[in-house]
């Protein structure tokens, strides 16, 4: 009938509207807080004292751990562990952290004993591992393959395997530097499969010739420090890409070299032999090369032929060598014509090398025999911006008075430690320092210092001037310049025969300075 469907649709409504049943104990919705409950969530896990600012991020540095830290979460990426003194990293807690890309062990006192061979084996997304100035005599015999960067520096490291750094796709820079890595140690399958790496320093080892089949990939070897007497032939014609290339301390020798030990290297830039026992200029240089160490060597004579290939150099640097009287025949490094600098500090060499590159910016050549300045020996280089001749054995009457004619771009002139009584003649406009000092100059004239009024930094300190062997007008021209200190020993007064009228003279102590880090006058 119509009025028991109206009942049961008037039934049906009410049901729908009234409140549903009381909850129960233990049938809570666990997705919505509970009265007097954080809606924030569970703090991480993180060990004692370590930090943990992030989800994948535990730092325990620096905290004298001696065990390794337990409750690291798993989903850890990036692990410190870094300045403790940890002995041995044991395999079931490193195990777990499958995830980790980053583990720093730098600085504590792990063995090669208490580094398991499966230590890395779960590691399968590593990318960088630290293990510096530990107890290592050994390296891993495996490392995982996805890893970037290896640092095994400052261990006791004698020997590598096949697996520590070979089959690494994606290898780029390996640390073994202050170890005691011979050739015995470095297996020659030791970068096989490894082919992206691009540095690589085997520094301060036992090296006694260079090792062969390094990675063609290279840019950077750092081979310093070690034994190392030869490189076989052959040892350098992969590394096309290597740009640098250190060498410096060993004890290399002319026989040890040939003339394609560098000719294969057509990235190079940079290449340091300083302290070997080289008497030449090594042959087959490449025409890319940028800056060559030649310091320290033995050194007598510098051949033309040896520097033609090499025609892209902008640094020489031949210090401390036995380069005498016929050292650098004239013309020696015309093929240099892109030059910068030259150094030839502490040689035997008695006049300025003729013929030098015209494009020559710096030329620093204390400590030699230099014992005459003609009107031409500087000719060659009008562009020297910077000339050193200190402590040779200049003195005034054998510097001509057009020596310095034709350096209009000098802006540094370094003669202090010779024999100079008076200041040069023909001084360049447009110096901004020059150095006197460690003369025995007698008198200062103002003709010598006439338009230097660029003049910055004037050194006069142990010679022998006194205050009335300073002529009127000499301080005139030298509006640029500072003072620092006093005059020999005593005070230059306010009111002097020849005023300084923008130098600003006081009666000032030893060590002031009216802008001591810029412009200035040293003279006592």
């Amino acid at each position: 009938t119509a009025e028991s469907g109206l009942a049961m649709w008037l039934s049906l409504l009410l049901f729908l509207l009234l409140p549903g049943p009381l909850p129960v104990a233990g049938m809570e919705d666990a997705a919505f807080p509970h009265l007097g409950e954080s809606s924030q969530p569970p703090p991480r896990a993180c060990p004692p004292r370590c930090s943990c600012p992030r989800v994948d991020t535990v730092d325990c540095d620096g905290l004298d751990l001696r065990v390794f830290p337990d409750n690291i979460t798993r989903a850890a990426q990036h692990l410190s562990l870094q300045n403790n003194q940890l002995q041995e990293l044991p395999y079931n807690e490193l195990s777990r952290l499958s995830g980790l890309r980053t583990l720093n062990l730098h600085n504590n006192l792990i063995s090669s004993e208490g580094l398991p061979d499966e230590a890395f084996e779960s590691l399968t997304q590593l990318q960088h591992i630290y293990v510096a100035h530990n107890k290592l005599s050994v390296a891993p015999q495996f490392l995982p393959r996805s890893l970037r960067v290896a640092d095994l520096a400052a261990n006791q490291v004698m020997e590598i395997f096949p697996l520590t750094f070979g089959e690494k796709p994606a290898l780029r820079s390996v640390y073994l530097h202050n170890n005691q890595l011979s050739n015995a140690g470095l297996p020659p399958d030791a970068f096989r499969g490894s082919e992206a790496v691009t540095t690589l320093s085997l520094s301060n080892n036992r090296f006694s010739y260079l090792p062969p089949s390094l990675p063609p990939s290279l840019e950077r070897l750092h081979l310093q420090n070690n034994l190392i007497s030869k490189v076989p032939r052959g040892a350098l014609s992969r590394q096309t890409q290597l740009r640098e290339l250190y060498l410096q301390h060993n004890q290399l020798t002319d026989s040890g070299l040939d003339a394609t030990t560098f000719s294969k290297l057509h990235s190079l830039e940079y290449l340091d032999l300083s302290h070997n026992q080289l008497t030449t200029v090594p042959a087959g240089l490449p025409r890319t090369l940028a800056i060559l160490h030649l310091g320290r060597n033995h050194i007598r004579q510098v051949e033309a032929a040896r520097l033609h290939g090499a025609r892209g150099l902008r640094y020489l640097l031949l210090q401390h060598n036995q380069l005498g009287s016929s050292g650098l025949p004239a013309g020696a490094l015309r093929p240099l014509q892109g030059l910068h600098t030259l150094h030839l500090y502490g040689n035997g060499l008695d006049r300025v090398p003729l013929a030098l590159p015209r494009r020559l910016r710096a030329l620093v050549l204390p400590h030699n025999h230099v014992a005459t300045l003609g009107a031409r020996d500087l000719a060659a280089t009008p562009g020297l911006m910077e000339l050193n001749l200190a402590y040779n054995r200049l003195t005034s009457a054998r510097v001509h008075h057009r020596a310095f004619r034709r350096l209009r771009t000098l802006r540094s002139l370094d003669l202090a430690g010779n024999q100079l009584t008076r200041l040069p003649m023909g001084l360049p406009t447009g110096l901004h320092t020059l150095r006197l000092q460690r003369n025995q100059l007698r008198m200062l004239e103002p003709e010598p210092l006439t338009g230097l009024d660029q003049l910055q930094e004037l050194s006069l300190a142990h010679n022998r001037l006194r205050v009335g062997d300073i002529g009127p007008g000499t301080w005139h021209e030298l509006q640029a310049l500072q003072v620092r200190h006093r005059l020999v020993s005593h005070t230059i007064p306010r009111a002097s025969p020849s005023p300084c009228l923008h130098c600003h003279i006081p009666n000032i102590p030893v060590s002031w300075s009216s802008n001591q880090n810029k412009k200035m006058l040293r003279v006592g």
